[in-house]
């Protein structure tokens, strides 16, 4: 049986702030249409970037926190697996 993932206590409030997020993206095309000023809709993506970052950055935490587990062979699989993760989230 596969374990659960870490973020599962918090899964709602997960569920809220992605749906939250989708809002704010909803509203930067809703801008668009309305033919907004840039400045405007770049502060509102840039807004809404920091966000996903947040709930990246969440992620992550739960990951160290309660996926790195298991015998040293699991975990140092598991920090290679996050350190690729880290990288790419690092390039953005």
């Amino acid at each position: 049986m596969a374990t659960k993932p870490g973020y599962s206590a918090s899964k709602e409030q997960l569920l809220k702030r992605l749906s939250r997020i989708e809002g704010q993206v909803r509203g930067v095309s809703k801008m668009v249409e309305e033919e907004r000023y840039c400045i405007d809709v770049l502060t509102q993506i840039q807004a809404a970037e920091a966000a996903l970052q947040g709930v990246a950055l969440g992620l992550l935490d739960d990951h160290v926190h309660h996926c790195m587990t298991g015998t040293k062979a699991d975990r140092d699989e598991k920090a290679t697996e996050l350190m690729s993760a880290v990288g790419r989230f690092a390039r953005r």
